[in-house]
């Protein structure tokens, strides 16, 4: 998944993410930060949102179930991934990946997860913080490897 997937995820379904939070065009405009007419364009996929609306849209609805239909149970941390182009640093508890992520392999204090929906990576720690996160199955392992090692 890269930003443009992303862009064409959320614009088409930003009609249903303002339905949904009950919001009419021209609130869930200013909630966004741009102009009611920009806002029915893309609601009638005429255009695609910019990214800053899209993240704006996935951090200010972060809870929402279209939302996370679409990303996940972790949304933020998937626009945190494509913007930074991965995450190298401990970030945050998890819940522990209970419902969206599948486990794929687990060493001494680490286990790497995937995604379900989104399909992106993550490594977390036996406290389920994520230290880790791409798209890049090898980086992952890499990571993952030197991790483990430097837990010995």
């Amino acid at each position: 998944m890269n930003s443009e997937k992303i862009i064409e995820l959320i614009s088409h379904r930003a009609l249903l993410i303002r339905t949904e939070a009950g919001y009419s065009q021209e609130t869930m405009a200013t909630i966004l930060g741009i102009s009611k007419k920009t806002l029915v364009q893309i609601e009638k996929e005429r255009t695609l949102a910019s990214w800053t609306v899209v993240v704006s849209m996935v951090a200010l609805f972060v809870d929402s179930e279209i939302i996370q239909s679409l990303l996940g149970d972790a949304p933020l941390e998937v626009i945190r991934t494509i913007a930074h182009n991965g995450l190298d640093r401990p970030k945050g508890k998890t819940l522990g990946g209970k419902v969206w992520w599948k486990e794929v392999e687990s060493q001494k204090a680490y286990r790497i997860q995937q995604n379900l929906i989104s399909q992106h990576y993550r490594i977390l720690d036996k406290e389920d913080y994520v230290w880790f996160s791409t798209f890049d199955e090898t980086e992952v392992n890499k990571r993952f490897q030197e991790l483990t090692r430097s837990s010995r």
